[in-house]
């Protein structure tokens, strides 16, 4: 499974009277294996996270309660914000892109699927560092 650029995931339902079960799977559903999970709550409307972007790490973001939005950039002019408030959708994030997660809803719990282990030295945290590797087109500066 292979995914060009940022993009909108909507992933398959399932439920009944019970309730709603979605299944997202590495490879699959997924573009890629997950090796990490993590996920961001308590964050009010105001606050802004991630502001970065990974040289080896692809992500897909899903809001599984409240809603937020995800901006995305490429360092070439190309963006886009993604609104997720439906636990049945998810943002893909390739690597490279400069994400920043926003508008968080009171009850907002964001769900990041990671492709990599955490490794702190291939976040860009510095957006004109940032601007500049995708510019020299060098990702392990």
């Amino acid at each position: 499974m292979q995914f060009q650029g940022p993009q909108m995931l909507e992933f398959q339902e399932k439920g009944d009277e019970r309730g709603h079960l979605i299944v997202c799977e590495g490879g699959q559903d997924v573009p890629f294996d997950i090796k990490r999970i993590f996920y961001i709550y308590g964050s009010a409307p105001g606050i802004a996270r991630g502001q970065h972007a990974n040289r080896e790490t692809e992500f897909v973001i899903i809001n599984v309660a409240g809603s937020s939005k995800v901006k995305v950039e490429d360092g070439k002019g190309n963006e886009a914000v993604f609104t997720l408030n439906r636990p049945r959708t998810g943002v893909y994030i390739p690597r490279m892109i400069w994400k920043e997660m926003y508008d968080f809803s009171e009850n907002s719990v964001l769900l990041c699927l990671a492709s990599e282990h955490y490794k702190p030295d291939e976040y860009i945290r510095n957006y004109e560092d940032f601007l500049r590797i995708v510019r020299e087109g060098d990702s392990e500066v």
